[in-house]
């Protein structure tokens, strides 16, 4: 039966300490909804009512232009842990979110709280408004084999300058909404 509560608890924190992966989920007024899951040590519970991930350019940018778009740079997002292992839990955080890149005032506090990974391109500062748990009894058992390497290493390799173009030149999401790209490169470890 599912159960909410209005803050993270720390048996809530300690479950999610033990993920290894998390799912992050963003809708804007119209167009797609868009479901993202993310690995890395790359979540941090910062208070009982804040949560921040730390997002690495990809594919696109769909969580950053949802944010934006939905209310004056805090749009509606929920995340959600699978506990693939025993006790069987999933824990869904509802929320407002904000992207803080690398050149907004926000961002020296925020990066304190990370060890800031190659191709780092903002952080997402959400503020907790519901939790919410659930039986997951349908989750299977799964275990971690390891990380994927892939991404780190594309971004580890590549040329700062042809990196920030590339980023510069895509402002707009696949709905056609607009994002704002980082003004640095971040190489990380």
């Amino acid at each position: 039966m599912a159960e909410f509560f209005d803050a993270l608890d720390p048996k809530h924190t300690a479950m999610i300490e033990k993920q290894p992966v998390f799912f992050v989920a963003t809708a804007a007024a119209d167009g797609r909804i868009n479901l993202s899951p993310k690995g890395y040590d790359a979540f941090r519970v910062l208070s009982p009512k804040r949560v921040a991930y730390l997002d690495l350019a990809g594919s696109g940018n769909e969580t950053h232009a949802h944010l934006v778009a939905e209310q004056a740079d805090k749009g509606r997002i929920t995340i959600m842990f699978c506990n693939f292992d025993r006790p069987a839990l999933i824990l869904r955080i509802y929320g407002t979110g904000t992207p803080v890149l690398p050149q907004d005032a926000g961002w020296s506090e925020l990066a304190g709280h990370f060890t800031l990974l190659p191709g780092t391109r903002q952080i997402f500062d959400i503020e907790v408004q519901s939790v919410q748990t659930s039986c997951g009894w349908g989750v299977p058992f799964m275990s971690l084999e390891a990380e994927r390497e892939t991404l780190l290493k594309s971004h580890r390799q590549s040329d700062p300058a042809k990196w920030e173009a590339k980023r510069a030149s895509r402002t707009r999401s696949i709905d056609g909404l607009p994002t704002r790209a980082t003004d640095r490169y971040i190489a990380g470890e």
